[in-house]
């Protein structure tokens, strides 16, 4: 059992507030409730007939006093029992603390329904004793007292069945957010409305309907008596119903505007909205059902960072916006290798955590670098990186961006990652020319990577580039590609490169007076707090 289940399973009884209010919204409805019917049946309901059994009024009120009491109290303390769950011992398994949450749960979401059979069943016990004490007198009294006792009750429960479920919400929240309800344990949305009409709006003009077929059969209400009791039962279809509907639409409103709001929470791109499941039926399941859809929607949230930072931002957006095609397509791209030097030998003398903790420092170099200049890392290969620049998110100047980021990635490492050991370093070598860019393997697994000319060029520069001042070369064609960029490059000869035929011109960045050009971008310096210039400077001139 989880922590979060055990505290859910603790809290999920009902507390002495809930009780207190409980015993209110119970009783005080059926008091007035009881009142006016007795005002109904006492001094509105009756006519000439009352004059007959002039101790009629007497006996009823003598009645009434002590039965009101005594429901009160059984309706109390019976309403009380069943809404209580013994408690558990200290020492229980999770075996027994399940069953008693399982108990808990069903007390508070059939609480309603239980209160209301309570009271119904005192209502009823009213009525028959009501009608007894009456009928025997005059018939006609009996019917009238009993019927009036009859739509009272119905409209008192239903009152007091709404005012209960919004009692018992805080208690549904806490039970229904371990277990949301997988089918509707009370009336659904649809009864929850015809109830409302019905307890609210029926029953008032069924009595109107009672007296109006009274005074046309048996008779007995003068003009003026029956113009009363039509005033009197509407004002009071009027109240009931407009109690009755105004707490049935509450109900409803309730947890549909929850649902509105964390729906505005998601539509802002707040994924962390989560909805209090506390209503029973078909909307219940609906606020359930939000907060597994935004679970999904994290879960899948958290799949394409993952996916992105695998593959890179560029490259997961492709993917999530294409359909899969293996394959590829001719582009025009630059490309970036840059690889550790000294890292074999660090790993023989360091410990492991300290040989993982500068690959990291390096690679976020590596890393924030080229994602300022528009590219993306395809791999990593042990100490060493390939990063691409015109796929799959097209450049306009690609060898540019590559020559650009080669310049201030080669400055950013020489400060921050290898300033402090001088055995440490990196060669870099950039690229740009004609490659294949797709992806590459079975639909079961592939990826997305750029295959050609340019990629083996780079790799061949990167171990040039070590051993040369600076450590970054360029090929002819990567600068001669470039806008703006490659006037901050110079030549640097020529060299055969393993597994080419044919000699590849290399160029370096350029330098005056033993001083980098002009133009290093400002980043470095932000690294440091130097002005561009200086820090670029000590940079390469540490090499």
């Amino acid at each position: 059992m989880t922590r979060t289940a055990a505290r859910a399973r603790r809290s999920a009884g009902l507390g002495p507030f809930t009780r207190v209010a409980l015993v209110l919204v119970v009783v005080l409805p059926n008091v007035i409730g009881a009142g006016v019917v007795l005002v109904l049946a006492a001094w509105v309901l009756p006519t000439e007939t009352l004059s007959q059994d002039p101790g009629a009024l007497t006996r009823n009120l003598v009645v009434f006093g002590p039965y009101l009491f005594v429901a009160v109290v059984v309706g109390a303390l019976w309403g009380h029992r069943r809404m209580r769950v013994p408690a558990l011992p200290e020492d229980a398994d999770d075996r027994a603390r399940e069953k008693q949450f399982l108990r808990v749960r069903r007390v508070v979401l059939r609480g309603p329904l239980r209160l209301a059979l309570v009271q119904t069943v005192l209502w009823v016990v009213a009525a028959a004793l009501f009608v007894l004490l009456n009928v025997f007198s005059s018939g006609r009294i009996g019917f009238q007292v009993g019927a009036t006792v009859v739509l009272g009750g119905i409209a008192t429960v239903s009152i007091t069945y709404r005012l209960v479920e919004v009692v018992l919400r805080s208690s549904a929240r806490r039970v229904l957010t371990e277990r949301p309800p997988s089918g509707s344990m009370l009336p659904g949305v649809l009864m929850r409305t015809v109830g409302g009409w019905l307890f609210g709006t029926a029953t008032p003009l069924l009595g109107v309907l009672l007296a109006g077929i009274a005074a046309l059969t048996i008779g007995g209400y003068t003009l003026e008596r029956l113009a009363i009791v039509v005033v009197v039962l509407a004002g009071v279809a009027l109240v009931l119903g407009g109690t009755v509907i105004t707490l049935t639409a509450m109900s409803t409103h309730a947890p549909v505007l929850a649902v509105r709001r964390a729906l505005k929470k998601v539509e802002s791109g707040d994924l962390d909205a989560d909805v209090p499941v506390f209503d029973t039926t078909e909307l219940g399941l609906l606020q359930a059902g939000f907060n597994r859809m935004v679970d999904g929607l994290r879960e899948r949230e958290r799949v394409r960072d993952l996916f992105g930072r695998q593959v890179g931002e560029d490259v997961a957006r492709h993917a999530l916006e294409n359909d899969v095609e293996l394959g590829g397509e001719v582009r025009e791209v630059a490309v970036l290798f840059v690889d550790l030097v000294g890292s074999t030998t660090l790993a023989a003398i360091r410990p492991p955590n300290e040989v993982v903790e500068l690959l990291n420092e390096f690679f976020a170099v590596v890393i924030d670098v080229v994602e300022r200049h528009g590219g993306w890392i395809n791999k990593f290969e042990g100490d060493a990186a390939l990063a691409v620049f015109g796929a799959p998110t097209a450049l306009d100047d690609a060898a540019g961006s590559a020559l650009a980021a080669g310049r201030v990635m080669g400055a950013r490492l020489a400060e921050e990652v290898f300033a402090s050991s001088d055995s440490l370093g990196a060669g870099i070598g950039i690229s740009a020319g004609e490659a294949v860019a797709g992806n590459i393997g079975d639909r079961r697994r592939y990826e997305y990577t750029v295959i050609g000319d340019p990629v083996n060029e780079a790799a061949r520069l990167c171990d040039l580039a070590k051993d040369v001042e600076g450590a970054v070369v360029a090929s002819g064609a990567a600068v001669s590609r470039a806008g703006d960029e490659a006037s901050r490059w110079c030549t640097h000869g020529t060299r055969q490169l393993r597994g080419r035929t044919e000699e590849t011109e290399l160029h370096v960045p350029a330098r005056r007076g033993g001083r980098p050009t002009a133009g290093v971008d400002d980043e470095v310096a932000e690294s440091s707090g130097a002005s561009p210039a200086d820090s670029t400077e000590g940079a390469l001139q540490s090499n």
